[in-house]
């Protein structure tokens, strides 16, 4: 996953992830230019937090929007590099009380900067580009302090934070609903490094990529279970006033008030939530016509569609993850070690159970002349396995997207749709489960209608949390067992556990509501996008070295500069469709 996703543990990475236009509420042409500047350079669009705390006495000179960019642009380098020290555990590092007071002083600097007219802007570039600082440091710029806790390195934390308590004391106190959704997920994240099975400890990506794996019912069975820890730090007895119980209710009404609804993120690709819903829904029906017509247990699922991960795990490694997944990328012309991609896979106490990708420094594009950036991804592997594959390649996929980005450093930031952001690292990833590429890269291969299971198994599930989590904020009063138990058993002929939260599995569910939607209507996208790839480039499945070269200029450079939907849209010619994802799912039933 992308880390800047409203993620707390990567808040200052982050941005309010609305479409810019959107926000302005028109679009900027030359009829509007005057009309935004009187909008954005008045004392009324700067929020009250631009004007507090000063950090230094204001500049004699008039400053230039090329000198306020230059300033946001150092102070989001430093805070980048205090997060790589803080995900990396290292926050005993000689140098982060250093860091740390460079960039609140920055950031103090910046914040004058931007609460003062600027000398004249000459374009509605400039005016975007002041916009999008002022947005990012709202949201995403917070001051950081040397006693602030991290998601990493604090080794006592897990014994400092009590996971034994009452939702809704916590739900009242200060804070409220995020103080419980931090409680929820430090103690989500306890569990799921915290596992056992036989004896041995293990986490919760080691029982994922094992379950593929057991080939005895009843061992698989009791590695399902083991994860069961997890499930009860999510939603306790699933009572009402469970943890995640409590925390959808106050989402619930939080959103209605504002009048928002889960999975609204899909209007920034241009498409309504009641749309997604349908389509979610015909995908999911997909995935029950080329699945057996034969009621399965939970613990079965992974079993059941991992024929491919059987095959192949063997040929994958722990330590062949790396080589593969850049063997592959150097195919495609985006050597990870040519862009300075940097990885931290190795598990350890206290580290994010969850992978993500962010920046460790951000590509510049100044004056016309680029310097590149340096993408690291984080996760934690004890195995290899075709999973863990499937996620080192899509982690990259990310790395490989933003080490591309050519734009000013106002716009050097993620896209402004989760959705885009999330589905484009998988435009390489998914050739992965093609038969011609399990050959080349892997030295066996699976049957097409395996490799297609295999292929959709994952991106189902996520399909069904994404509907999962728009019932469960429709209806909030709903038992999340019995909501889950529908899904699973109507699409997937799953034999429903109403006693047991197993779909408790996903931290995204619980200090990202509604996110998982990003993964959902990112994979109808990429699909639509990979399709047409393709058709413009010619096929990839066994490398080609210009591939990286075509996309970066036509999907990956933008950053904030254009809106995702307007990059999605110039690529296919055309508003975003399902069929291509339901097409190529319907070659699992092609006869071989």
């Amino acid at each position: 996953m992308a880390c800047p996703r409203n993620k707390s543990r990567c808040a200052r990475a982050a941005i309010a992830h609305m479409p810019l236009r959107v926000w302005l509420g028109m679009t900027v042409n030359k009829i509007h230019i005057t009309a935004i500047r009187g909008l954005f350079l008045s004392a009324v669009i700067l929020p009250t937090v631009l004007a507090q705390d000063l950090r230094s006495k204001p500049t004699d000179a008039p400053l230039t929007v090329a000198m306020i960019e230059q300033l946001y642009a150092d102070t989001r380098a430093l805070g980048d590099r205090i997060d790589i020290i803080r995900f990396r555990g290292e926050t005993g590092a000689t140098n982060l009380a250093g860091l740390i007071e460079s960039y609140n002083s920055s950031r103090g600097r910046l914040q004058q900067a931007l609460s003062v007219n600027p000398v004249e802007p000459v374009s509605g570039q400039d005016l975007l580009a002041l916009a999008t600082m002022r947005r990012t440091l709202v949201a995403g710029l917070h001051e950081t302090a040397d006693e602030e806790s991290s998601a990493e390195g604090n080794t006592g934390e897990d014994e400092l934070v009590d996971c034994r308590y009452d939702p809704a004391a916590v739900a009242k106190g200060e804070g409220g609903y995020q103080a419980l959704s931090l409680r929820i997920y430090h103690c989500f994240s306890v569990a799921a490094r915290s596992l056992s099975f036989e004896g041995e400890a293990v986490d919760r990506l080691t029982v994922f990529g094992r379950l593929p794996l057991t080939d005895e019912p009843s061992r698989r069975e009791s590695l399902w279970r083991a994860m069961e820890p997890v499930w009860v730090s999510v939603n306790g007895d699933n009572g009402p006033q469970s943890p995640y119980r409590t925390l959808v209710r106050l989402n619930a009404a939080r959103m209605k008030s504002a009048g928002e609804v889960v999975g609204e993120s899909v209007r920034a690709i241009g498409i309504e939530p009641a749309l997604m819903e349908k389509w979610m829904m015909a995908v999911l029906q997909k995935w029950r016509d080329i699945t057996p017509d034969t009621a399965i247990e939970p613990w079965d699922f992974a079993y059941n569609t991992g024929r491919s991960s059987r095959a192949l795990s063997k040929a994958i490694p722990g330590n062949a993850l790396r080589e593969i997944n850049d063997r592959y990328y150097r195919d495609l012309g985006a050597d990870p070690l040519a862009l300075q991609v940097h990885y931290d896979l190795e598990p350890r106490p206290g580290k994010d159970p969850v992978a993500f990708t962010t920046f460790g420094r951000r590509p510049r594009l100044d004056n016309g002349v680029s310097s590149p950036g340096e993408p690291w991804v984080f996760a934690s592997y004890q195995i290899g396995g075709l999973d863990n594959l499937m996620e080192l390649l899509h982690e990259t996929g990310h790395a490989i997207h933003i080490a591309a980005i050519r734009t000013r450093p106002a716009f050097a930031d993620w896209p402004d749709s989760d959705i885009f952001t999330e589905g484009v690292a998988d435009i390489a990833t998914l050739d992965m489960y093609e038969p011609p590429w399990q050959r080349r890269y892997l030295g066996a291969a699976v049957p097409l209608e395996d490799a297609i299971i295999a292929k959709y198994a994952a991106i189902v599930m996520d399909i069904a949390w994404a509907l999962f989590e728009v019932r469960m904020h429709r209806a909030p009063e709903s038992d999340p067992n019995l909501v889950w138990g529908e899904i699973t058993h109507k699409y997937f002929r799953i034999n429903p556990q109403p006693n047991l939260a197993w779909w408790a599995v996903r931290g995204q569910l619980i200090d990202s509501p509604g996110y998982m939607m990003n993964y959902a209507a990112g994979a109808i996208v990429i699909a639509d996008l990979r399709a047409r790839a393709v058709e413009l480039y010619g096929p990839y499945t066994e490398g080609n070295p210009l591939w990286y070269e075509k996309v970066s200029g036509s999907l990956y450079r933008f950053g904030l500069e254009k809106t995702s939907k307007e990059v999605i849209e110039a690529f296919l010619g055309r508003p975003v469709s399902p069929q291509a994802l339901l097409d190529d799912m319907s070659r699992a039933l092609a006869p071989d």
